[in-house]
Formats: C-alpha cells, structure tokens, sequence
C-alpha cells in the first residue's frame, strides 16, 4: 500500500513539474487608438519564460472569419514550438474579415496600424522580447498569410522576416468574396486600392536579403496559383525566398504542418543562420 502511495506521489510530482514547465499562456488586453477600442491578443510564452532573459518574437496571424484563440484552440503544438525555439508567440485579433489593412472605407478598421505599431509597442514593453526587427517575423494563414507578407514587406523596419500558409497573396480574384470589398471598397469602383493592396505588387518594397521570405501552399489549395505567380515574381527580381508546395488543400491539418517548417526557418532567421 505504501510503495503503491509513494508511485502515486511521484507521479502527481512529475505531472505538476511538467504542467509548470511548460509553455504559459496569456491572453493581452489591447487598446488601439488608431481604432478606439481595446483588442485581444494571445502570447504564448516559452518554457522557462524569465525577465532575466530577452526572446525572440513571432506574430502569427488567423484567416478569414477567424479571431485570436484560433491558432491556441486548433494548434495547440504551437506551445510546444514555443517551448523548443525559446520564442514569444503573439496571435493577433484581426476582425472577422480585417484583412490586417487600414481600410480607407471603415475608420474602425486599423488592423495595419495596430499590429504594427501599437501592438508591437505593447508587446515589447510588457514582455521580456528582443526589441530589434532582426528578432521579430510575422506569418499567417490565408488571410493572416496576405497580412505576414504585406505587413512584412511594408514594414521593414519592424519584421525582419515575413512568411505565409497558403496566402491570399492577390486580392483581385477574390473581390466578391470574403469580405475585402468592405474594407477597400468595391474592385469597380476602386481598382486601384485592390492594385496597391496586393501582394505581388508590393515586391518592388525588396531588395535581396531585405526580408527573409518563407511561404508555401498546398497544391489542392484554391490559391495556388496565386502563389506560384508570386514565387516566379520573386525569381524575376532575384529575391532570395523559400516557397514549398506540398500535398494539402486549405485545411487545418495543413498549417498545423506547415507551421513546423516555418518555425525552424524563423528560428534560423534569429540566430543570424541564414544564407549570406
């Protein structure tokens, strides 16, 4: 009875030395003064997470009709990523159909502004980061991969490295759907907003190893070849990037692989591992 009560004791020690270790957390409170109103934000902080010690930060975005628990609920191996990179994981709210843009038609819509620059602030004075671009990334999924590569691309002086799961990286295709045409107007009648929003279209912002790029699609994903044409733009301008197709379509067993591969790339990035 007693060697069966010392087993049980041991076993409860290692559970609670386990849950204690491992990745906490954190669910931020947020006010926005480009929008006026206070947002969430989930941070999950690594294994061991000390002020003593400064780390590494990735914003990791939702997609279309998502919010800021969606990668926590539905990925939960990202605190284990967390844990094995010794990173800050921040997952932003983006609205239902935000698109991560400062939306021209919708002044409460500021969801560039905030990640960029009131989040940040907010995340690099609470928490123990490393507050230089060359520690900080940004990817997502679907709308949160248009919104890493076009935050990314954008703000160069606060993300040193930008990525992509299955992207949304040209909107034009999508101008009756998903919401987009609320927060730039109708393609009609604002073509060029939809122009300038894009992507592809943004790669003008780089030059070679001004960004270190990561994203990839599966190939039974509806966006595909939106982001083939990207990977054969980059070659043209010779922007050194990783792209990957993989077997897959736009599904959460998808980017819970995907983020995997894109975690070991930005842990690179961070330890200055990167092609010279």
């Amino acid at each position: 009875m007693m060697k069966t009560t010392k087993i049980l004791i041991t076993l409860c020690l290692l559970m609670a030395w386990g849950v204690s270790k491992a990745a906490s957390v954190d669910t931020a409170l947020t006010y926005s003064a480009a929008m006026k109103r206070n947002i969430k934000a989930v941070v999950v902080k690594p294994e061991g997470y000390s002020k003593d010690q400064k780390y590494p930060s990735l914003y990791l975005l939702h997609g279309f009709s998502g919010d800021q628990t969606d990668w926590i609920k539905k990925v939960p191996a990202i605190q284990d990523l967390a844990d094995q990179y010794k990173v800050i994981i921040v997952c932003p709210y983006g609205a239902f159909a935000g698109w991560y843009v400062d939306s021209p038609e919708l002044k409460d819509f500021q969801y560039e502004t905030y990640i960029t620059n009131e989040l940040v602030a907010y995340i690099d004075k609470n928490y123990s980061t490393i507050k230089d671009r060359n520690s900080r990334a940004i990817t997502g999924l679907s709308m949160g991969g248009f919104g890493g590569l076009s935050l990314g691309i954008k703000h160069q002086d606060v993300f040193g490295a930008a990525g992509s799961m299955s992207g949304a990286v040209d909107l034009r295709p999508l101008s009756d759907a998903f919401g987009i045409e609320q927060v730039l107007g109708k393609y009609a009648k604002y073509p060029e907003r939809w122009e300038k929003a894009s992507v592809e279209n943004l790669i003008y912002l780089l030059k070679p190893k001004s960004l270190a790029i990561i994203f990839d699609c599966g190939n039974d994903d509806f966006l595909y070849r939106f982001n083939v044409i990207l990977h054969d733009k980059l070659l043209e301008r010779n922007i050194p990037h990783e792209f990957t197709v993989r077997p897959g379509s736009h599904t959460w067993e998808y980017w819970a692989n995907s983020i995997t591969y894109q975690m070991l790339f930005f842990s690179r990035f961070f330890k200055g591992q990167m092609p010279k």
